[in-house]
């Protein structure tokens, strides 16, 4: 019988365990730089699984939380190299499926190797210590922009490695913040701030790289239930989670998060020298499109005019950017909730907010603030002076990897827009940090907020 005690990711899981065949031969030939041989797979040729112990099959060994880059190893997940891969999955999260079609028109050669002579990061991120520290990074790749420095002589020898980060800088125009600049809340200093409003950023995209070992240990699960669930919730889209528990890294289909940042990136492990910081999920129909049933545009370009502030004040301000549309639910199901909301017997009502989700996706949020902090100990912060979010959830996640925040910064009630009610009455009522603005929601409050009536089902008049 199946004992009941955990089990590892090598032992059976529902029945489904790596098949064990013939001894694998050894085809990594090491040479004396100590860098192996890249073994070129066929295009034509399709795996549909792998195993750890078939002929053949050698990946290249990873040293995940190792401080150096060149003994830690190359995340090798592209198709050129199969048998030698060591991450399951595949770049680019979810346009992957695009790079798929693009072979598909024969508009893409499946062989082909970027030139990444070129692409190097624009200013310098870490090496940082806390880099070598799985428990504060385990869903990036730390050295995921450092391709061309630490694995060069791999690129020369033929292998292909992508990068998962790339770094460069940009120039960033909001409407918002050109307002700030004609009322006089913010005045251009020609460094940070243009005389235009255009703002001055350095900015990094992410791809996520999970190590499975420490995403299971975050969720207090093990690595074989994290394995088997996310097997069984993508229809076995990764049937290598299975049967192949030596591989240790995975690439997951979702999508990534970008860092912006204003001022001098160098000044970020410094703690005497001011940092504001918002993290901040993607709500496209607010972010994007104005959206006014939400706070999330609003609590965006609040956080981007403090950055800018705070770089002017010789700080720094950052701004995490990730890709968690609908509370990581998607905005199919967004929109079915707000429908739910506006169509629910006594019209749209912060009391019922949160019930509403429940309703039509089975729980509140999947966004799992645990992976969250991961970025900010990739970028080297220790301590955050002000932090611009009222999420409790967010901030306990972010204390509980060791980074200090000082003061935490609501979002003024003026920007709040009027359908947004219902959202932030919610929030706080619920645990929210009501912050001096927004003290003294009770449950009379809660009942009393109510949304816009849309008027779904009403019938046209001729």
């Amino acid at each position: 019988m199946q004992s009941n005690s955990k089990r590892d990711a090598g032992e059976s899981i529902s029945g489904l365990s790596p098949i064990v065949g013939a001894k694998k031969s050894k085809t990594n030939h090491i040479e004396e730089d100590g860098i192996p041989l890249p073994e070129i797979s066929a295009a034509d040729h399709i795996t549909l699984t792998s195993h750890p112990d078939a002929f053949g099959v050698d990946p290249v060994p990873i040293s995940w939380g190792h401080p150096e880059g060149k003994i830690r190893g190359p995340i090798i997940c592209t198709v050129r190299h199969q048998a030698q891969r060591n991450a399951i999955g595949a770049h680019s999260g979810s346009y992957c499926v695009y790079t798929g079609l693009a072979v598909a028109a024969n508009k893409l050669d499946p062989n082909y190797v970027p030139n990444l002579s070129l692409t190097s990061p624009v200013f310098q991120i870490g090496p940082h210590p806390s880099w070598s520290d799985p428990r504060k990074i385990g869903t990036i790749d730390p050295f995921g922009h450092m391709t061309t420095e630490c694995f060069g002589d791999w690129l020369d020898k033929g292998w292909d490695i992508r990068p998962t980060i790339a770094v460069t800088k940009a120039h960033i125009d909001l409407p918002e913040t050109r307002e700030a600049v004609r009322t006089g809340r913010l005045k251009p200093d020609g460094k940070v701030l243009l005389e235009t409003g255009q703002s001055i950023v350095a900015k990094a995209a992410i791809e996520p790289v999970w190590y499975l070992p420490e995403v299971a240990r975050r969720f207090q699960t093990t690595e074989a239930n994290l394995r088997q669930s996310i097997f069984r919730m993508t229809n076995g889209m990764y049937p290598e989670l299975i049967t192949r528990p030596d591989i240790k890294v995975f690439l997951p289909p979702i999508g990534g998060l970008t860092i912006y940042i204003w001022g001098d990136p160098d000044t970020i492990p410094d703690e005497d020298i001011e940092l504001t910081c918002r993290v901040h999920d993607e709500c496209n129909g607010s972010d994007v499109f104005g959206s006014d049933i939400c706070t999330c545009r609003p609590y965006l370009t609040h956080a981007i005019e403090e950055c800018i502030k705070t770089a002017q004040r010789g700080g720094c301000g950052i701004v995490i950017y990730f890709r968690k549309e609908g509370r990581s639910l998607g905005e199919v199901t967004k929109y079915l909730v707000y429908n739910t909301r506006k169509r629910q017997e006594g019209g749209d009502s912060a009391d019922r907010y949160f019930s509403c989700t429940e309703q039509v996706a089975g729980v509140q949020d999947t966004r799992f603030q645990a992976l969250m902090p991961d970025p900010l100990h990739y970028l080297g912060v220790t301590k955050i002076h002000n932090f611009i979010s009222m999420s409790d959830m967010k901030y306990n996640a972010i204390v509980s990897t060791g980074i200090k925040i000082v003061n935490r910064v609501e979002i003024p009630a003026d920007l709040v827009p009027d359908d947004a009610k219902v959202e932030i009455t919610a929030k706080v009522f619920h645990g929210y940090n009501a912050g001096k603005a927004y003290q003294g929601i009770d449950e009379k409050e809660l009942k009393k907020t109510k949304g816009r009536e849309y008027g779904y089902d009403a019938k046209e008049s001729n």
